[in-house]
């Protein structure tokens, strides 16, 4: 099986946001909640790197499956053996970069966007990106009473995540090639571009105030189980309906270090995307069970399958894509031109891919020399 292939359908999303202006959350808040349950270490188990725990962060959201699946099935701690997985979980891109620089956490599942801003902010000093992890998941949701057809959104008001955010970025893009005119910042123009926060949209959207939204998974969603209609999957914008949502960042310093425990979670987050490859129903289950251990609430079936069918999960980083949507940020306006260079070592999933027999990956020109 190509390391890129699933049997979770559907589209894709993500993308490069500013490091200029506040960085959009991928999540829902800032704060984080640490997960102090661990799983138990087979006995015997020696430790890798010498290490006595690795500190893995992730968003307790559906485009974080490998996560999700990975902490709930436990293939993070078969993979590091004596040392224990420790998690930490995050509702926001901000605060898990600032984890990492910190050495709060180690490895950590994230956006491209914050990972973009991340590494720029720190003049491509304080991470990298070693690995894929999700595509797709997201859609245009409109109320079918007021937009019945794509040229309708003119003059409507449409909701995204936050100013310079994946989504965000995403939707003026499209909106430029309309032909239509909106100020990216204040989001005023031939399309009202009304800045909403995830967890807010779905009441915003019933009462009114929002004609529709350009939002992930499980969002879009939920707005359909409110009456909206998918008018569009963005997914249908791009190359083989493909471009990358969640990748897996670490820091470099832990890179340099723990070669050795780099390599075990890339091999777990291998593993984790080949089980789910091979049991998309049970693998749906059990990210529900783990959204429910973070959360405190599990997604209703009307909004979880729905939701699991557009989220793709693949090994591959789609690094060309991310370099395609930083220029989407740049011709918005809200993004100076970035110097990605080096962003991307893919060196250890490489290395785990070919060990198990799978096609290998690519960093688009942008890996580290």
């Amino acid at each position: 099986m190509p390391a890129n292939r699933s049997l979770l359908r559907g589209g894709i999303a993500a993308l490069a946001a500013l490091p200029l202006l506040a960085l959009a959350a991928c999540g829902y808040g800032s704060e984080a909640k640490d997960d102090t349950s661990s799983q138990k270490i087979a006995s015997g188990a020696k430790k890798i790197d010498g290490l006595d725990s690795v500190k893995i962060g992730y968003f307790g959201n559906l485009t974080h499956a490998t996560a999700l699946v990975g902490v709930q099935k436990g293939f993070f701690q078969k993979s590091l053996g004596g040392t224990q997985a420790k998690y930490q979980i995050f509702n926001a891109g901000p605060s898990e970069i600032e984890a990492l620089n910190s050495g709060a956490i180690d490895i950590g599942w994230i956006g491209p966007s914050p990972a973009i801003n991340g590494y720029t902010k720190s003049d491509g000093k304080s991470l990298r990106i070693i690995g894929g992890s999700a595509s797709g998941g997201v859609k245009l949701v409109v109320d079918p009473k007021k937009i019945k057809s794509l040229k309708d959104v003119k003059g409507k008001k449409i909701a995204t995540p936050q100013l310079g955010n994946t989504q965000d970025v995403a939707f003026l893009n499209w909106v430029a090639e309309q032909g239509w005119k909106v100020d990216p910042e204040s989001g005023k123009g031939d399309v009202s571009v009304v800045r909403t926060d995830n967890k807010v949209t779905p009441d915003a959207f019933k009462s009114g105030s929002i004609d529709g939204a350009w939002v992930p998974e499980p969002t879009a969603s939920k707005l359909v189980a409110e009456g909206g209609k998918v008018l569009l999957d963005e997914s249908s914008l791009w190359p083989d309906k493909k471009f990358v949502i969640t990748n897996i960042i670490v820091s470099q310093k832990f890179l340099t270090e723990h070669p050795k425990a780099v390599e075990a979670v890339l091999k777990a987050s291998v593993d984790t995307n080949k089980w789910i490859n091979a049991n998309p129903d049970e693998a749906k289950t059990a990210a529900n069970k783990q959204l429910e251990a973070d959360s405190g609430k599990a997604l209703p079936a009307n909004v979880l399958d729905p939701a699991w069918k557009s989220i793709q999960v693949t090994d591959d980083p789609l690094a060309s894509t991310l370099n395609t949507e930083a220029q989407h940020a740049v011709k918005s306006g809200l993004l100076k031109d970035p110097k990605l260079d080096g962003i991307y070592d893919l060196t250890l999933l490489n290395k785990v891919l070919k060990d198990e027999g799978e096609s290998t990956v690519d960093d688009a020109g942008l890996g580290a020399k």
